[in-house]
């Protein structure tokens, strides 16, 4: 294959190139190696500045002149990619056809601060355009049978994307001219996916560019990953030694009532709904920390408590959290001082950066309250030698392919950022226009944890009632930035005790948390005294424990039959002695004791020896109605559709 390259080299002759973008940067040397190999090549470029405002022919100009200068053809052309068939015309009145168009229109690089990578500071000679063009070339040439196709490309290494990508090949030799004809002898390589990578982020990609730099500067004995060789662990800033495993001292946390409702007003919380004042009200019978409340107190060991690691030396301007893993093991007390004590569990080499995984255990007295994991990752300070995994980690999982059980949508006030801000994470990046800026946002951006939040509040009111007993575990992974007055769109699917979600920004569909989850504890039935003084069971109990079940079998199904929410109030002796809520309008459907938290469709008061002898088929609920035993308020034909759950009365 090598020798039939080196003896039909790739030309283009008779063809014609439309290059657009081609006043400079990647375009310009597109031009001039299809001029090179015999094309005849229409230079289109507006000449803006690099804001993209203005308009020059000076650029085209240019590029032309230095293709016939060397013997090629070339025309220019000054219309705006928009005016695309004023383009496609300068070529047909020129050269009569177009038979290759490279569509090559960018103008701008971002380099905001947020966006600079090491290969910016260290890595810039290696990005130059020779080193993507031979790969253009080879592509447009009719030899080429490739379509529909994703190339990475940069620093002379090519790889091919698709949900995974392939080793590639360096196809570039030390001060060698790199070409067309290397790329064309590679090309089985390039294209080879057996024992294929799969890069979770554009990141940890790039370090692909660091492992090819070093190969070709073996030789020369330098390296071009600053992060790389013997002066690793000073370079980086991370001494594994003296890390892994270092705890950090207990803090306290002292906080009042006010501290969990300043949390539940900064996650989205409102009066204007009734199912948030247990959150909201202090005096309220039922008031109660949200479960999330549990990673306030672990806040401060993601930088004050790092700061204090020896091993690590690290810029804390280059921080970002990645994940978040908390569980609870009891409820968080609404007021008190917790005590919390971090680990360093372990540290993880990305190549592009470096992932601290935070361990923080929070106390009240003896007891454990929750456990939280931040992964923190570290851009730069990767290339130390050390695993890219850990069994440690807490992973994310990826939603089933399946619509969504539940979805629940929240505005974001403006002020959301500000608000939550309180908790406690004082970060000008979510307050200060100038700072968000300098970190390359347009505007400052909503706290991590505080998308977490929302989203752990929508699993628990339409999975749990808000019973903050119920919640047992939430992951996240944060994959993008929310604007303050967003809509936060939470999609959710049951499976068993194990919500999957994930968070969209409603107006652009980003996903804004993804591999996200929410355990919640099993609910196993356990009969009560109930709340007007009677210690003995209601034999009706027995049948809404058998009911309930018969929800988390079919509710789904249940829900799209039925939609409807019943109420039943059951007497003893002529008193009330326990309310059931069956809810088949929400969610995948659910049973729960008390009164309906949402506007029932009917109520059915009836003694709890009537009831039974309803469900068991020995008093028609037709008589029973008339003979004033039953009582319904609200859609009484609804009451037909309850059929479905009390059929098969042998088993209720």
């Amino acid at each position: 294959m090598a020798a039939v390259g080196a003896a039909l080299p790739l030309r283009f002759d008779g063809k014609v190139a439309l290059v657009t973008g081609a006043g400079g940067g990647l375009g310009r040397t597109y031009a001039l190696l299809f001029a090179e190999r015999g094309a005849s090549v229409v230079v289109n470029d507006l000449g803006g500045n690099i804001k993209g405002e203005g308009k020059s022919s000076s650029a085209a100009d240019r590029v032309v002149q230095e293709i016939r200068a060397k013997g090629g053809k070339a025309v220019p052309n000054y219309d705006s990619v928009e005016e695309g068939e004023k383009i496609v015309q300068t070529a047909l009145d020129t050269y009569g056809r177009i038979d290759i168009v490279v569509n090559n229109a960018g103008i701008l690089r971002d380099r905001s601060f947020a966006r600079i990578s090491d290969l910016d500071w260290e890595l810039v000679d290696a990005l130059k355009p020779e080193f993507v063009a031979p790969l253009v070339v080879w592509l447009c040439h009719e030899s080429c049978q490739e379509n529909g196709s994703l190339f990475e490309v940069g620093a002379g290494w090519i790889g091919k994307l698709r949900w995974e990508r392939t080793l590639g090949a360096i196809v570039r030799q030390e001060d060698q001219q790199m070409t067309p004809e290397a790329v064309r002898d590679s090309w089985d390589q390039i294209c080879d996916f057996e024992n294929a990578t799969k890069p979770k982020s554009s990141s940890e990609s790039i370090s692909s560019l660091y492992e090819v730099l070093n190969k070709l500067n073996t030789k020369r004995g330098v390296s071009s990953n600053p992060t790389s060789g013997l002066k690793q662990t000073s370079t980086s800033g991370i001494n594994l030694a003296e890390a892994v495993g270092k705890k950090i001292p207990f803090t306290e946390y002292t906080y009042t009532n006010l501290e969990p409702i300043l949390y539940a007003l900064g996650v989205g919380m409102t009066t204007k709904d009734p199912d948030h004042l247990k959150f909201l009200f202090e005096r309220n019978e039922e008031f109660s920390c949200l479960p999330t409340f549990g990673v306030i107190p672990a806040q401060g060991f993601m930088n004050g408590g790092l700061a204090s690691i020896s091993g690590l030396n690290i810029d804390f301007t280059k921080v970002l959290h990645g994940e978040q893993y908390l569980e609870m093991y009891k409820p968080v007390p609404t007021s008190g001082t917790l005590k919390s004590e971090g680990v360093i569990a372990d540290i993880l080499d990305k190549g592009s950066g470096a992932v601290i995984l935070l361990d923080v255990h929070t106390y009240n007295g003896k007891d454990l309250v929750c456990y939280n994991q931040f992964s923190i990752f570290v851009v730069g300070a990767g290339g130390f030698g050390g695993k890219r995994t850990s069994d440690k980690v807490k992973v994310t999982k990826n939603p089933p392919n399946r619509p969504p059980d539940a979805i629940v949508s929240d505005i974001t006030s403006v002020d959301q950022a500000a608000l939550y801000r309180l908790n406690g994470d004082w970060n000008p990046l979510h307050i200060d226009p100038n700072f968000a800026a300098f970190g390359g946002f347009k505007k400052p951006i909503l706290h991590g944890l505080c998308s977490m939040g929302f989203a752990a509040r929508h699993v628990l009111k339409q999975f749990a009632n808000n019973d903050v007993t119920k919640f047992k575990a939430i992951k996240a992974r944060f994959a993008k930035p929310v604007i303050p007055g967003q809509t936060l769109e939470t999609e959710m699917w049951k499976n068993g005790n194990l919500i999957h979600l994930q968070s969209k920004v409603k107006e652009s569909n980003e996903i804004v948390l993804a591999g996200a989850y929410v355990v919640l504890e099993e609910s196993i039935y356990k009969a009560k005294s109930n709340d007007i003084g009677m210690k003995e069971e209601l034999h009706s109990d027995l049948v809404f424990a058998e009911i309930s079940q018969r929800i988390k079998d079919i509710g789904k199904e249940l829900v799209k039959k039925v939609n409807a929410i019943f109420q039943w109030d059951i007497t003893k002796d002529g008193k009330t002695a326990a309310q059931w809520t069956i809810d088949l309008k929400n969610g995948s459907g659910e049973l729960y004791k008390g009164a309906a938290r949402h506007r029932a469709d009917t109520v059915f008061t009836v003694s709890d020896e009537d009831f039974i002898q309803v469900v068991s088929g020995k008093l028609n609920p037709r008589k029973a109605f008339f003979a004033g035993k039953l009582k319904v308020i609200g859609n009484i034909m609804l009451s037909q559709k309850l059929e479905r759950i009390l059929k098969d009365h042998a088993k209720l």
